[in-house]
């Protein structure tokens, strides 16, 4: 697991540090160690030392000017408590990988250009007190409210301009964002397809309708005689009229022509 400094004279001021938090195993550390180690957790500074840097795992990468995507290989570090990779200029997605953390208590991955959506599975995260990702560029809805991530308010998500979805104040249904640009679209194109189909429906109910009505008619006049010289009668009268009323119209043009 590797981390890429972003400029070469702010990656040799902050080496010193960047190599202690990587290499650093809180266990394996000797009980009779007894210079203070400052950690920063639940957005606030400790000093551990002594015994109880045997009771603490964690990675504090926070101010170091990393840049590059974040190793997914964190998220096999199932028994690590607290990871702090804020204030630094990492890009990319947060890793799915990080539901893996299972002991977890604090996470902070503000102050960075990550980007993309929150993985899903960070609501398996149940024992993770403290939170934040502000400060992003990430988008699309926050994780479920579940009762763990229920506890985090808003600050919590600030300043990621395309998040929405509580404890936000910005509705992923809102017309514009672009976490609902999508499935509008998707929307619109549904309502076209009902469209076509309920215009499909009315062209076979009037055709259906059209031909039961003309077989109607025709049986009518094949069983009964009366209606059929009845029939045949005001047909003969429509034609003759027809005739005479056209025949009358040009006789009146060729006049008014004259």
């Amino acid at each position: 697991m590797t981390f890429q400094p972003c400029g070469v004279e702010r990656g040799i001021a902050q080496a010193s540090r960047v190599v202690f938090a990587q290499s650093i195993n809180l266990q394996s550390i000797n009980q009779s160690f007894q210079e203070g180690v400052k950690f920063t957790t639940k957005s606030n500074t400790y000093t551990y030392e002594g015994n109880m840097l045997s009771y603490m795992i964690g990675i504090d990468l926070s101010c170091n000017a990393l840049c590059g995507k974040i190793p997914p290989e964190i998220g096999s570090f199932s028994e690590i408590q607290v990871v702090n990779l804020s204030h630094n200029k990492f890009i990319g997605f947060i890793p799915e990988t990080f539901s893996n953390l299972s002991q977890i208590e604090s996470l902070d991955l503000s102050y960075n250009n990550l980007n993309g959506s929150m993985p899903s599975q960070l609501i398996e995260l149940n024992s993770l007190v403290a939170f934040c990702v502000a400060h992003n560029n990430l988008s699309g809805k926050t994780p479920d409210f579940t009762p763990q991530f229920a506890t985090f308010e808003k600050s919590s998500y600030e300043d990621n301009p395309f998040l929405c979805s509580p404890p936000l104040p910005k509705s992923c249904y809102e017309a514009g964002s672009p976490s609902s640009s999508m499935p509008d679209f998707k929307e619109e194109e549904e309502e076209d397809d009902i469209g076509w189909i309920d215009m499909s429906i009315f062209y076979t109910s009037f055709w259906a309708s059209y031909g039961t009505i003309f077989l109607a008619v025709i049986t009518i006049l094949l069983i009964n005689s009366r209606c059929r010289r009845t029939w045949f009668y005001y047909v003969d009268a429509f034609i003759i009229y027809s005739y005479y009323f056209i025949v009358d119209s040009f006789h009146k043009l060729g006049k008014n022509g004259r």
